[in-house]
Order: structure tokens, then C-alpha cells, then sequence
């Protein structure tokens, strides 16, 4: 499964002296997502995933957030450094879900 998606980049509140960037991904796909992993989840529920934005793509983990209802995906630095992206800048992702 793949999809794409807008999405304003936000910092984690638990820790935002780490600076932890991250989008959501939108709360339908993730009701989605978590219908196709159920059971095939690893810790704290995470999925792999492959991820493009720009001309990035790497491999990570997306997360459940009860509070939004939705899966969150980590952006690390080096790719925000490399598209441009800051906090509260929107970006065009692609999502796909690994080992189905």
C-alpha cells in the first residue's frame, strides 16, 4: 500500500528541546494502515516504511498517536536539511508500507 499526501511538519512536545520533526499521516489512511498491520506491528506499534519526499527516500518506522488518531512519521534532519524544510512547512510525502 502506498500513498500520498500534504502534511505541515510539527516538533513533539514531549521533547522539544531534541527538536523531534514530524508529520501525520492523514487519520483515514491510518485507519487503513492499521487494519492491514494488525498483529504484524512491532514495538510501541510501529510499521516500516519506505518513505519519499522530494528526491528522498529512505526506510523508517511510523508510530500510532492515540491523541490525533493517526500514525506519525519521524523526518530526520538530513532530510529536512536536503528539501529545505523547517517546522510548519508543508510537504508532498509518499508513504509505503514494507513487508505486507
Amino acid at each position: 500500500m502506498q500513498i500520498e499526501f500534504d502534511a505541515e511538519l510539527w516538533i513533539w512536545d514531549a521533547r522539544p528541546d531534541e527538536a523531534w520533526t514530524f508529520v501525520s499521516l492523514p487519520v483515514d489512511a491510518s485507519d487503513v494502515i492499521r487494519d492491514l498491520t494488525a498483529g504484524d506491528r512491532r514495538g510501541f506499534g510501529a510499521v516500516r516504511v519506505e518513505v519519499r519526499i522530494g528526491a528522498t527516500t529512505w526506510r523508517t518506522s511510523i508510530f500510532p498517536d492515540a491523541k490525533q488518531g493517526a500514525y506519525v512519521l519521524p523526518i530526520k534532519k538530513a532530510v529536512r536539511k536536503a528539501q529545505k524544510l523547517d517546522v510548519g512547512d508543508s510537504a508532498r510525502v509518499a508513504v509505503e508500507l514494507i513487508n505486507l
